[in-house]
């Protein structure tokens, strides 16, 4: 029985490669599929309501960024674009739609074409988001130095092998230095769910009301932990409750190791042994 919110099951990730993973049965509007190694088997989310997962990813949008109508939004994210079925390309490319600016768009490598986007808007003081995958970022950071005072750059991870592996702090530390930004921002999300948090600076994210990180014990996956009282954090596998997640499964037990805050913001520090290496989580976490 189910009297503490440490006492719900959570649906281990590995389920989604091999299930159809839903509440009732239906025919899903969209399939989105995990990106992956060749050698690895990916993730189905079967999607019965694609409004559904704007409402949410929108709402947690407004909610730590504002409307996205007050920025040029600018993705780079090529490895993604490859793909058909990419959960964070439709929600970028929703955002691009919402923002409503003529120079909003999917640069993939047209880093010139960039460049002069973000010196435009600079120029123009217009408020800019570039989302990108971590290697594509670090790869245009190496061509260009600029000084950023109108533009967030919001990293999603990603190595995908092409560069040799780096933590996250230098990851950022690079960005800040060649792109001129004070802070380096971040989305955590997956296939699986229909919910992000977004980390502002330092890599400390932070949930929407409706989605919220526990802790369980590698050796022991029925031990989960809330938000510490009296310690300053705890470390873990993440188990993530996603409430906008309900044609499929709200209650999702991550391969991602995590520190867990009294206040409810987490961190990433990076995966289990055992896991594969997916698309958004080839990145080494670890801020040592």
């Amino acid at each position: 029985m189910v009297t503490n919110i440490t006492d719900i099951p959570f649906l281990p990730i590995e389920v989604f490669k091999k299930n159809e993973v839903k509440t009732k049965e239906f025919d899903p509007a969209v399939i989105f599929e995990s990106s992956g190694t060749s050698n690895s088997k990916t993730s189905r989310h079967f999607i019965k309501d694609l409004e559904l997962y704007k409402e949410s990813f929108l709402r947690a949008f407004r909610l730590f960024y504002g409307d996205p109508s007050g920025y040029c939004i600018i993705g780079l994210l090529p490895s993604y674009l490859e793909r058909n079925n990419s959960s964070l390309v439709f929600m970028v490319q929703e955002l691009i739609t919402q923002s409503r600016h003529p120079l909003s768009g999917f640069y993939l490598d047209e880093h010139d074409k960039l460049y002069h986007t973000l010196v435009h808007n600079e120029i123009a003081h217009k408020k800019t988001l570039l989302i990108g995958v971590t290697f594509a970022l670090l790869d245009f950071s190496m061509k260009y130095k600029m000084n950023l005072t109108n533009t967030i750059i919001m990293e999603t991870g990603g190595m995908k092998g092409k560069l040799p592996e780096l933590t996250r702090n230098e990851v950022h530390n690079t960005l800040k230095d060649k792109l001129g930004v004070q802070h380096v921002h971040s989305e955590y999300g997956m296939t699986e769910l229909l919910s992000q948090a977004y980390s502002r600076k330092d890599g400390i994210f932070k949930c929407p009301p409706w989605m919220q990180v526990l802790i369980r014990e590698e050796d022991d996956p029925l031990m989960v932990q809330t938000s510490p009282l009296i310690k300053k954090q705890i470390t873990g596998v993440m188990n993530i409750i996603d409430l906008a997640n309900i044609y499929s499964c709200s209650f999702i037990a991550t391969d991602d190791i995590g520190s867990l805050h009294h206040d409810g913001t987490f961190e990433v520090l990076g995966r289990t042994d055992a896991s594969d290496l997916r698309g958004c989580s080839l990145l080494t976490m670890q801020s040592s």
